[in-house]
């Protein structure tokens, strides 16, 4: 397999080939339009009334799904089994907008990977925005996803995601007995880590290492500053015709150290120190963007957007993590959090430059440096190791089959 994700073109191109060499087993039609006016595609594989629905391209700066979903279409097409009793339906990407600005198709590097950066604010994420925005505010991404979650009623969905750097991890808004063991065995024939403690899922039940199963509405999340919402989040729209969400996460850079669960030795202090580092960190980049943002000639745009909520999330961590950590915390759970704080601030960074080299500003040459040592001291503390594209899908693809081979019921 070619070491590169495809672009959004280049799926709906591959989806009709599929279908082309596959006559009268696939479909593929327009089933929306983006704020931008791209299409947004479905393809269909099968006509029982079991429906599995695979969403790619959530996040415009995790592109293993779309490379995912092909494969996965292919074996629908061709594999009898796969299609007896149940539907195949594959959401090409989620949001071609933010697809069209993370422009990355083939990273060897972190600084590879965010030298050409994006995700969204928040409210603009398609899954996400529900959790955020009233009803009548929702972007027509949002509405297309919960429109075919409408139409199809599927008793699964998966939500394809990845991580820059990490191990792998599933979340579930309901759990899947039997699912962990294929999960674990797949990753560990890839040489892939499980996220034994990651802080997206700390607290919740844990059916299997590294497979994660939502808690109920009245429970508090784990970062009471973030804004969104998981059980508000389109992964629970589901829910309603009795379906559930699995969101598989694969890493793009391998980390050994976060499968690490036995008890951090000293966790208060370290993420006394991870929280210092954020708080400078996004100082710094704050201070340029004040400096920088009276000279750009749009105070606006959706970069600069997502770099200025990026940035405003990070009081709110701060006050979190200043918390006495969760009993027991796991070397695993103290590298994740440290992930996650060194995550937020590179991500503001990357995109702030991307702003500011489009306008010729005087910052970003001292962004630039920023952002290159940023990548550098990520990759050097988790020790970072490249996932062949062919591993990513390869894992991804089997715990999704596992998925629903066990979330499947008798008719």
């Amino acid at each position: 397999m070619e070491q590169r994700y495809p672009s959004v073109p280049e799926l709906v191109s591959s989806a009709r080939a599929l279908v082309a060499r596959h006559p009268g087993l696939g479909r593929l039609r327009q089933v929306g339009a983006s704020r931008a006016g791209r299409p947004l595609y479905l393809l269909s594989v099968g006509t029982a009334d079991r429906a599995v629905l695979v969403v790619a391209g959530a996040h415009a700066n995790e592109p293993t799904g779309g490379s995912t979903l092909l494969h996965l279409a292919e074996r629908a097409l061709s594999e009898r089994e796969l299609r007896a009793g149940t539907a195949w339906h594959f959401l090409l990407c989620a949001d071609p907008d933010g697809a069209a600005l993370h422009r990355t198709p083939a990273p060897r590097t972190l600084l590879e990977y965010h030298r050409q950066f994006y995700r969204p604010a928040g409210a603009e994420q398609p899954e996400w925005s529900p959790s955020m925005l009233p009803p009548d505010l929702l972007p027509p991404e949002t509405r297309t996803l919960t429109g075919v979650i409408d139409e199809l009623r599927p008793y699964l969905q998966v939500s394809l995601h990845c991580t820059e750097l990490g191990g792998s991890w599933v979340q579930l808004t309901k759990d899947i007995p039997g699912l962990a063991e294929p999960f674990a065995k797949s990753a560990a024939q890839l040489n892939i880590p499980l996220e034994a403690d990651a802080s997206d899922a700390v607290g919740w039940l844990a059916s299997g290492p590294g497979v994660n199963v939502m808690p109920a509405a009245d429970t508090k999340g784990a970062f009471p500053s973030l804004p969104d919402d998981v059980r508000q989040s389109t992964w629970h729209h589901a829910h309603r015709y009795g379906g559930l969400t699995a969101i598989v996460e694969v890493p793009m850079w391998a980390s050994d150290l976060v499968d690490d669960v036995t008890p951090h030795p000293a966790p208060a202090e370290e993420l006394r120190r991870v929280t210092q580092r954020l708080c400078t960190d996004g100082r710094r980049v704050e201070d340029i963007l004040a400096e920088a943002l009276p000279r750009l000639p749009e105070a606006e745009g959706p970069l600069l957007r997502a770099a200025r909520w990026a940035l405003g999330l990070i009081p709110g961590l701060v006050a979190d993590w200043g918390q006495p950590p969760p009993p027991g915390a796991t070397v695993a759970y103290v590298r994740s959090v440290d992930a996650f704080g060194r995550r937020l601030p590179l991500r503001a960074a990357a995109m702030l430059l991307r702003v500011l080299e489009a306008a010729g500003d005087s910052a970003a040459p001292r962004l630039e440096r920023l952002v290159t040592d940023w990548c550098g001291a990520f990759a050097e503390c988790f020790r970072a190791r490249w996932v062949p594209v062919e591993h990513q899908v390869a894992h991804q693809a089997c715990t999704v089959l596992a998925a629903a081979r066990q979330a499947r019921e008798p008719l």
